[in-house]
């Protein structure tokens, strides 16, 4: 209720700045006293532009003939969402550990960096292709954020300054990389970045070259599946419950806390990594880039939070902030909006969770208390 709520705020908070920002609504507003239908009309329409040019732009568009145009908004708000769901598992089965996996950005970095050496260095059948630049992925970001798992079990460094650490490193790892002519920069260029990754490792695309959508979304609903199963099922995943709710009865309990840290990171940036390789292998072919993760390693953050570090919470989270991506861009274009008032909601969103009893006390809703 409260993750529900707190949407509910910062949609309401993102209305009054869209009102702030509509010129219509300012110069009605300064006639008010006279004509004060305009300023409530100019209001309405403002509003409710705004809102269904989001709709349009991330579910249905309902303006245009073809069937494959009208759809279109849908697909592309599922490709934004595969990389967030990834990312976001990743945070969420850390945080389900006790643990703040704040090294997205690496992660996604060395991993997409791996996937694009194996597809641009190898000539491979696509069958065996494909599946080795996806597992190169995931074992690069599994093994970036196991450093910070390792260093947490063994020295008891913080895992939160660890992996932001990590982030710089990673970036000017695969900067440097991608620098150098025989490591990734393209043959004969003098630019950061390497060769477009050839059709063997490309993922294909669910509904045709018509669509942008991509094989990277079913790789997240797997993913789901898998995270669920860990938690709910496995033995493993209970360990990984127990650690979180509380590490020193675990260990009294028998179970090796320091081996339950490093595991889970590695899984945690396993995940994450795969949103680099569902980025360079399927959203931008053209090569690896430090650029990337396009601040997916810090959106999966507040996916994690959203989704409150549940699988189907952080699926949907996930599809929520893949339609404010679609979304965002068609409100711009079509009604003048600053694409920051999509940024603003989603900081919003991630304010309003953080304070739950501020929540509480403007819907009302009774406070949690702690009974003996």
């Amino acid at each position: 209720m409260v993750s529900l709520l707190s949407v509910l705020l910062a949609f309401l908070v993102g209305s009054l700045m869209i009102l702030l920002t509509d010129e219509n609504v300012r110069s009605a507003a300064g006639y008010i006293g006279a004509r004060p239908s305009d300023f409530f009309n100019a209001v309405g329409d403002s509003i409710t532009g705004a809102y269904s040019a989001l709709f349009r732009g991330a579910i249905y568009n309902s303006e245009v003939d073809a069937f494959e145009t009208r759809i279109r908004p849908l697909t592309e708000t599922l490709k934004f969402s595969g990389p967030l769901i990834l990312a976001g598992l990743g945070v969420g089965l850390a945080f389900r550990a006790g643990l703040f996996n704040i090294g997205g950005r690496g992660q996604m970095l060395l991993a997409g960096a791996a996937a694009g050496w194996v597809g641009v260095s190898l000539d491979l059948p696509t069958i065996v292709h494909l599946p080795l630049a996806i597992l190169a992925g995931a074992v690069a970001g599994a093994l970036w954020a196991g450093i910070a798992g390792l260093l947490k079990a063994r020295t008891g460094a913080h895992e939160v300054i660890v992996t932001i650490m990590l982030n710089y490193v990673g970036y000017y790892l695969v900067f440097y990389a991608l620098s150098r002519q025989g490591w990734l920069q393209a043959p004969g260029s003098g630019n950061p970045k390497s060769e477009a990754m050839p059709e063997s490792v490309i993922l294909p695309k669910l509904l045709g070259d018509k669509f942008n959508l991509h094989f990277g979304f079913i790789l997240a609903l797997l993913a789901v599946g898998f995270v669920w199963w860990l938690l709910n099922k496995s033995a493993m995943g209970f360990r990984f419950r127990a650690v979180g709710e509380n590490p020193d009865a675990a260990r009294a309990s028998g179970i090796d806390v320091g081996r339950t840290y490093v595991v889970v990171m590695l899984i945690a940036g396993g995940l994450v990594g795969l949103a680099g390789v569902n980025q360079i292998l399927g959203t931008t072919t053209s090569g690896v880039t430090v650029d990337l993760d396009a601040g997916i390693g810090f959106d999966a953050i507040t996916v994690a939070l959203l989704g409150r570090s549940r699988p189907l919470g952080i699926l949907a989270a996930g599809l929520l902030f893949g339609a404010l991506k679609a979304g965002g861009f068609a409100m711009s274009a079509s009604e003048g909006i600053p694409i920051e008032i999509v940024l603003v909601v989603q900081s919003l969103i991630v304010l309003f969770i953080a304070a739950p009893p501020l929540v509480r006390a403007i819907f009302r809703l009774p406070s949690k208390e702690v009974t003996a």
